[in-house]
């Protein structure tokens, strides 16, 4: 028998005997996780304070608890939740350990950990191995806090700037998605192969599934996808997350599919997901969406009735609710044949448990943690990730970089500006550059829950302000964009964080046409959460660094693309469109789409995605494939000459399209089947190349069975979706 399996077979007979052992009130208690804000605490001096509720939780044991320790530095944090392990395995009959869990947008969700770019900020980098690297890393500081698992990545195609989350994943597109997740879960696990060594958490991958195709928009929405869009392009970065990656867990999505809610969905959460895919781990529900199948989505006629659809469906673990599988001890008294079903989930989380290592080794080693966390290197690591992720929108008459640049008196304007921005721009130019500093007036009233827009009149002296002061450069930096007020998760209790328009918040297409009669160099350096329609900006700015939500540190990255210390090679992770009357205006929608443009306006988006300038130019040239005709079960290759024809040592995203032309169901205009970041000298060429594999080829045709299909195509390789070299290529029977 292979280690593995070996391995495998012991944690099966370990789980059977633990299970053997259980009362019907533990096995459920292994079905739960509660918020450590529930009343679990940390005194001044060092001690575990715990509520009576807590204490009475804990008697039974319990599946996990939600960020522990998440307000203390990560010595107190180690300190912390080994004390509450302590504490969860000698105060519950059989001492089953505790898994602790965090979240991970942009690092470890807790104090004094890393910050890095956001999700969409790793997808605009297009180097799957530098996401993996930043996850590794997270990975790491989360388990030297103690923590075993996070409810990351979001493997959601996010195609509706109006949603308020829409940074939290990774991109519009099927492909890049699916590579930037097997990424960060791969290396948030630590290239988890069976057993952990206690360096690395594991990856709950969420939202399954369609949760980002919310109508509206509106977080709590429905969701009306076709089941053949579901398979091509929804399912896949899931599919990859339980298949390559080997995710350790899977959450449902708050919302339905075809009218049936996820969290009360058979065919998705066990039909699919274990039968068909073959996940192991454990899957969880979102927060207190048991419940809801009753009292929101109405699919229950009780909250009994919520907690059996949730367990039938294939839910093992019930997040935060009081009202849903809490009441399965009484409901198996009277139900007995729900106990098998019980007993399964009941595995699946016992069996995570394990491979985690919590019942050989549940502590961690409190003098590992002072020196790696937040060191150095995961500074540095923020920082590269930074400046792989910036975009260059726009560089008129090569505004950028400044030449020069320390002779000149630098105006640095607008409501984006952050509180490190002048301390990071002298970082990289030096105490003697002349700057001038004006925020200038906020977007919004900052309340964490229902913000609100501040009004013109509020903000007008703000403006002359800023306007004042940019008249004192030479050149203007204005920071433009949106925060984590205008773009952030609407909660189901309270709470807005979704918008109906992508215009940038508040006076600020005022701002930048003031700024530009000016007459001096306008620089817009863009940071938001959500795509805007910028085509003001576009308008009147001479450049446009797009930057996303950068890390602790993102300004210092923005400083030495400015100066040219480093070189734009980020590419957009979705498609900017001049007007949101344009949605929906992902790249790859069906090629019928894009037979009629507006009136006024026309069709074509502000900028394309996998769209970036750099510094550097580059030319594609000698597009070769192996074989243009290929038997639909065959690989070929194919490659081309890219060439850096500029001044400076740059890196290029080269990219690789595919269009099928003709299909038994309506094809996609385009589609991304391949991607590699090189680095190129003034006047190096190289040739990249992709092997084309059936599974490229492959979607769900009329039959509804996803296959190879014979027929023509048209290949692209380029620097984004709407720039390239072409070839056509044919597949036979």
């Amino acid at each position: 028998m292979p280690l593995s399996e070996q391995k495998e077979a012991e944690i099966d007979l370990k789980v059977e005997s633990l299970l053997s052992q259980m009362t019907l009130e533990e096995k459920v208690a292994q079905m739960r996780i509660f918020h450590a804000s529930l009343g679990v605490e940390h005194s001044e001096d060092s001690k575990l304070v715990l509520s009576d509720v807590v204490k009475q939780k804990l008697a039974l044991g319990i599946a996990g608890i939600k960020n522990p320790g998440e307000f203390l530095s990560p010595e107190q944090a180690s300190l912390h939740n080994n004390q509450l392990q302590k504490y969860i395995i000698e105060n519950s009959r059989l001492g089953i350990p505790a898994m602790f869990i965090t979240e991970a947008y942009n690092g470890v969700d807790a104090t004094g950990t890393t910050r890095f770019g956001r999700p969409m900020n790793m997808a605009a980098t297009w180097n799957p191995n530098l996401v993996k690297r930043v996850w590794d890393t997270i990975g790491r500081e989360a388990r030297l806090r103690g923590l075993h698992m996070c409810h990351s990545p979001e493997a959601d195609i996010m195609r509706d700037p109006r949603f308020g989350r829409m940074s939290e994943g990774y991109s519009e597109d099927t492909f890049l998605t699916t590579q930037m997740v097997v990424a960060a879960v791969t290396g948030v696990q630590g290239d988890f192969t069976g057993l952990m060594d206690g360096t690395h958490i594991g990856a709950v991958t969420k939202h399954f599934a369609g949760y980002g195709q919310v109508e509206g928009g509106r977080n709590f929405a429905s969701i009306q996808i076709s089941e053949r869009t579901l398979k091509d392009e929804i399912l896949p970065p899931f599919k990859a997350a339980v298949q390559q990656a080997h995710t350790l867990g899977i959450m449902a999505s708050h919302g339905d599919l075809n009218g049936i809610a996820s969290h009360g969905n058979r065919a998705l959460l066990t039909d699919l997901l274990r039968d068909e895919w073959g996940f192991q781990g454990y899957t969880v529900s979102d927060s207190n969406d048991i419940a809801r199948l009753h009292y929101f989505m109405g699919v229950a006629e009780t909250p009994d009735d919520a907690a059996l659809m949730g367990l039938n469906a294939g839910l093992d673990i019930d997040l935060y609710a009081e009202d849903a599988y809490a009441y399965l001890p009484r409901l198996a008294k009277g139900k007995p044949d729900i106990i098998a079903q019980i007993d399964e989930a009941v595995r699946h989380v016992l069996r995570t448990k394990f491979i985690l290592g919590l019942f050989d080794n549940p502590y961690i080693d409190v003098s590992k943690v002072p020196g790696n966390v937040r060191t150095p290197a995961s500074l540095a690591l923020a920082h590269e990730a930074d400046l792989e992720s910036i975009i260059l929108l726009k560089n008129d008459r090569h505004t950028l970089p400044l030449k020069h640049a320390e002779k000149a008196t630098i105006a640095l304007i607008g409501p984006l500006l952050g509180d490190q921005t002048e301390l990071h721009f002298r970082k990289v130019l030096g105490d003697k550059v002349a700057f001038v500093i004006e925020q200038g007036f906020e977007l919004t009233d900052q309340n964490k829950y229902e913000p609100k827009v501040l009004p013109d009149e509020v903000n007008r002296a703000g403006l002359e302000r800023a306007v004042d002061a940019a008249s004192q450069g030479d050149v203007v930096l204005l920071f433009l964009g949106g925060d984590e007020y205008t773009s952030k998760e609407a909660y189901f209790a309270r709470g807005l964080g979704d918008r109906a328009s992508i215009q940038p918040v508040g006076l600020q297409n005022e701002l930048v046409r003031r700024v530009k009669a000016l007459g001096k160099p306008v620089i817009v350096v863009l940071k938001h959460r959500r795509t805007l329609a910028i085509t003001e900006f576009a308008e009147h700015a001479d450049a446009i660094l797009d930057t996303w939500d950068l890390s602790e540190q993102g300004d210092l990255a923005v400083a030495k693309m400015v100066v040219g210390q480093a070189v734009p090679s980020g590419k957009l992770p979705v498609t900017v469109p001049k007007h949101i009357g344009q949605l929906p205006f992902h790249y790859s929608q069906k090629n019928i789409n894009f037979k009629k443009a507006y009136m006024f306006m026309g069709g074509d988006p502000l900028y394309p995605f996998g769209f970036g300038l750099s510094y550097a130019d580059f030319e594609y040239s000698e597009l070769v494939l192996s074989s243009s005709q290929v038997k639909a079960g065959e690989s070929f290759e194919a490659s081309v000459m890219v060439t850096n024809t500029g001044d400076y040592t740059a890196k290029e995203v080269v990219q690789l399209y595919i269009q099928d032309m003709i299909g038994s169901v309506i094809r996609p205009a385009n589609e991304l089947k391949g991607f590699e970041k090189i680095e190129l000298k003034p006047g190096e060429s190289r040739r990249v190349s992709f092997t084309v594999t059936p599974d490229l080829l492959a979607f769900t045709g009329k039959d509804n069975v996803t296959k190879v299909e014979p027929g023509d195509f048209r290949l692209q390789v380029g620097t984004s979706s709407a720039s390239g070299v072409f070839a056509q290529f044919k597949v036979v029977e």
